[in-house]
Parts: C-alpha cells; sequence; structure tokens
C-alpha cells in the first residue's frame, strides 16, 4: 500500500485519447477535453480532475513518444503489446488503455489501498 500514486499517460502528441470516439456521455468520466479527443487536452483534464479529488496524492506526467521511445517503454511494449496510450500507476501497467477516469480512479484506489 502506496501513500502516494504516480500516473504515467504513454502515447503520442497527435494521438487520440481512446479507441472510443468521444461522445456526448463522456463515459471517460472527463469534460474539459470533450470533443478535441487528445491525448494532451485528456491527461491535462485528468490531472485537473485527480487534484481535485486527491490532492497532493497523486500525480499524472505525459510521456510522449514522438521523439523516440525510453527503454522502459520498450520493454514494457515488448513484453505486454498494450494498447496506446499506454497508463502506468506507481510504473505498474495497468489493463485500462485509456484516459478514463473512473478506470484510473480505481487503479489508483487499489495503489492507495482505498476502498473501491
Amino acid at each position: 500500500m502506496a501513500d502516494h500514486a504516480h500516473i504515467e499517460i504513454i502515447g503520442f502528441s497527435y494521438g487520440e485519447c481512446s479507441p472510443f470516439p468521444c461522445n456526448e456521455e463522456r463515459s471517460c468520466g472527463l469534460k474539459k477535453c470533450y470533443l478535441s479527443g487528445k491525448l494532451v487536452d485528456a491527461t491535462e483534464a485528468l490531472k485537473e480532475a485527480l487534484l481535485e479529488e486527491y490532492g497532493g496524492k497523486v500525480d499524472v506526467t505525459l510521456t510522449l513518444l514522438d521523439k523516440g521511445v525510453p527503454d522502459y517503454v520498450q520493454q514494457i511494449v515488448e513484453e505486454h503489446q498494450p494498447p496506446i496510450p499506454i497508463v502506468l500507476v506507481n510504473g505498474k501497467l495497468t489493463p485500462v488503455g485509456r484516459v478514463s477516469l473512473p478506470q484510473i480512479k480505481k487503479e489508483i484506489d487499489s495503489a492507495l489501498g482505498q476502498a473501491i
């Protein structure tokens, strides 16, 4: 059980935030990036939502692959072939595969040892 959760979103600057199109229901739970469907916008919206929900217990970084793939990401891709965007929580690959607030919150709560 950790006292902090680090969320890392990995993808391309021109990439989509999900394999699903952005819709009016916003099943991803994010509103500020609605209609853009872009990874960079969705990650910023996720940062804001998680800051509001968890305060300083959670931080979010975006790792862009446009100029190359870091060794640790290459290893993850070789071993697991995850969908992009890749979501890591405290360095651990999650099965999320999209920027989705409800799904990422479940992973955070698990990492922090909170009730889901």
